[in-house]
């Protein structure tokens, strides 16, 4: 999933988040750097604990920073109040949760779950009608969240998320609690939504959904391990210059320590394991 991108929708710097813990403090973020420019739906991996949902709830507004900064449309979510933060989150963040009854309100129907955010973000009420229809609930409008099923709930969380044209669409795990039919459903309506415009972030385990997106951040201990692009890997670099080593390579680094060679001729970096025995070179 690409677009031709406008700028970042999303710009992460030097991201820290410490959480206490009664075993002392945890570092779940550790200074991570991420852009996702607008229009790309982009999937954040790797195993738990690693980080990612304390990425994602800091990118959707839901959580303070220890450190770093974090600017949605250029605004620094840092630098704004909670009530400011609220606003914006009404106007300009969705966020859908793992549990699908977690994001609907369960006396409304769908039509109201989606009319209710609609009129919020400066829309006609009629606008949900449209966008239900987008992601095939339009048989279901009059329905309420428990006569709906599990991944029926997860479309309609969805369509509540995208109307009214936010900036971006943060997911948690939204296919955890579905089976494989309802998944690709669900994978379906995000690239129907994705065809819109809207800037998906996805966090999950799902190989499934991994499959479906070209974009893949994959972190791992609170940082940023690598970049996947069309199949391609990518080692991260921050907006200090640090290099993280792709997955897998870290044991062949067994001194935590490398030499770097820039070829001017060749134009690349080779980075390999320091040899103690070798001799430092001394320039003339």
């Amino acid at each position: 999933m690409d677009r031709t991108e406008t700028g970042d929708r999303v710009r992460c710097r030097g991201l820290v988040k410490i959480y206490s813990a009664a075993t002392g403090q945890v570092q779940a973020l550790r200074g991570v750097d991420l852009d996702i420019p607008a229009g790309r739906v982009v999937a954040v991996v790797g195993p738990s604990g690693g980080g990612k949902s304390s990425l994602l709830r800091i990118m959707a507004g839901l959580e303070r920073a220890t450190a770093g900064s974090v600017t949605v449309d250029g605004i620094d979510l840092a630098q704004v109040g909670s009530r400011a933060r609220r606003r914006l989150r009404a106007r300009l963040l969705s966020h859908v949760y793992q549990r699908p009854v977690d994001n609907l309100i369960s006396h409304l129907t769908a039509a109201q779950q989606v009319a209710r955010v609609a009129v919020r973000r400066g829309q006609r009420p009629d606008a949900a009608v449209a966008m239900l229809e987008r992601v095939d609930l339009g048989t279901r409008l009059d329905h309420r969240p428990g006569e709906l099923s599990g991944g029926e709930q997860q479309r309609l969380a969805f369509a509540r998320a995208a109307v009214g044209a936010p900036s971006i669409i943060i997911a948690d795990e939204p296919t955890a609690e579905l089976d494989s039919a309802n998944s690709t459903r669900v994978l379906d309506t995000i690239d129907l939504l994705f065809e819109t415009g809207v800037t998906v972030v996805v966090a999950t385990h799902d190989p499934q959904v991994v499959e479906r997106i070209d974009h893949v951040v994959i972190l791992r201990d609170g940082a940023i391990e690598a970049i996947e692009e069309r199949g391609r890997t990518y080692a991260a670099i921050d907006h200090t210059g640090r290099i993280q080593l792709p997955p897998g390579l870290h044991h062949r680094f067994p001194g935590g320590r490398a030499v770097l060679a820039w070829s001017q001729e060749a134009g690349h970096l080779t980075v390999r394991p320091d040899d103690p025995g070798e001799q430092p070179r001394r320039d003339s």
